[in-house]
């Protein structure tokens, strides 16, 4: 079963940009940043997990940090509510415990 209410995901371009929405994620609302992925030519997903408003909240928090830095490059961001349990298996594999070893 899936431990949380809601996933949030923002994409951008640079670890930078990566590392300040995280931030402005984290210190928003009462989530828990799961980890981030590079996917691809420099665009890293950030994560987090938490209610579906602590989510939205995270969120759009993390955007406008983006947004409001010099040269912000938002790709992309996206809550889902309740997902389904099967994406806890694809969740697993970007675990910041998973990352690191």
């Amino acid at each position: 079963m899936f431990r949380s209410e809601a996933l949030g995901l923002i994409e951008t371009f640079g670890l930078v940009f990566a590392l300040e929405a995280a931030d402005a994620m984290c210190k928003a609302a009462d989530v828990e940043l799961i980890g981030y992925e590079n996917v691809a030519s420099g665009y890293i997903s950030v994560l987090v997990t938490g209610d579906v408003g602590a989510c939205k909240t995270a969120v759009e928090a993390g955007v406008k940090a983006v947004e409001d830095m010099e040269d912000g490059n938002m790709y992309s961001h996206v809550v889902i509510a309740r997902p389904h349990d099967d994406l806890q298996k694809i969740i697993e594999r970007y675990k910041i415990e998973n990352l690191i070893s």
